[in-house]
């Protein structure tokens, strides 16, 4: 792969993980169709704001991992594109910077919707975006990237992208947002459970490491049933098919944690990565039709 080359940089942003921002905007808007204030502006800002945001954070989490020994020659994931070589220092740092210049000018085509308070808002996302795993105390590696990845893939998204467009915030946003969250967790738990030996070695004390493997194998599992648990909540609302649609998604995330705690560790585990992407835009598709036909 040639330097800096535009497979480099696809590479660094992991098209494959950027479902994660697309499906809490699409519930979101999803919910304020339902309930008749839907803004197409709206949600096509939020989902570029979101998309930008997650590029950032990615490209930081690419060059700060490496710089703090996370990303070794054995690292077991998929490539990165900083430690590979693929993409330089000035390069990427530029690049970082324009993804965050990006989105925050998309940000600023929100506050014409929702107010200055979105400022508030915006600068909590892009200070994610780099707190996450830059800085002197980055989230990542004190045990708070899960909260952090429910919190800024789940709560925010989705629930600031139902307010922006219908002025409230409701019960049922809060549990749809959360359930969307703990299903974004499960790509990060997959990843700190593959990762726990090298975590642990470099002192990236991620909840499996503090915890223990058990945990990390039982976790998996117990935030899909918390996800599919808020979305039956959506039920007593009256959202039947909100409620029932998703828990065909229990299926085949079932059969993936079967297969983690089979294979248990390795890079084999990636295979049960890529099925929890897989399994994670299920989800989103499941409850988004889910709340539309509702």
């Amino acid at each position: 792969m040639k330097t800096n080359s535009f497979a480099a940089w696809v590479l660094a942003v992991r098209p494959y993980s950027l479902g994660a921002s697309v499906i809490p905007v699409a519930v979101g808007s999803a919910m304020a169709w339902s309930d008749g204030r839907f803004n197409l502006t709206i949600m096509v800002l939020c989902l570029l704001f979101a998309v930008l945001t997650q590029c950032t954070a990615n490209l930081v989490n690419d060059l700060c991992d490496f710089q703090r020994g996370a990303d070794q020659p054995d690292r077991l994931g998929p490539d990165r594109a900083f430690a590979k070589g693929f993409i330089t220092l000035p390069a990427m740092k530029a690049g970082i910077a324009c993804f965050t210049l990006a989105a925050a000018a998309v940000g600023c085509g929100l506050l014409f919707f929702g107010g200055w308070k979105l400022i508030l808002v915006g600068l909590a996302c892009l200070l994610f975006a780099y707190l996450y795993t830059a800085g002197p105390w980055p989230l990542a590696y004190h045990g708070l990237g899960d909260v952090a990845v429910v919190t800024f893939f789940g709560v925010i998204p989705a629930g600031f992208t139902y307010w922006i467009q219908t002025g409230a915030w409701t019960p049922q946003i809060t549990a749809a947002a959360i359930a969307c969250g703990l299903i974004i967790d499960t790509m990060l738990w997959i990843n700190n459970f593959r990762d726990r030996t090298e975590d642990a070695r470099c002192g990236k004390r991620t909840v499996v490491v503090i915890l223990g493997e058990q945990v990390g194998r039982w976790g998996y599992l117990a935030l899909g049933i918390a996800a599919l648990a808020l979305t039956l909540s959506l039920g007593i609302d009256g959202r039947i098919w909100a409620a029932l649609l998703p828990l065909l998604y229990g299926i085949p995330f079932f059969l993936t944690w079967r297969k983690i705690i089979r294979i248990d560790h390795g890079d084999e585990l990636n295979v049960c990565l890529g099925e929890t992407a897989r399994n994670m835009q299920l989800f989103g598709l499941l409850l988004t039709i889910g709340i539309l036909l509702g």
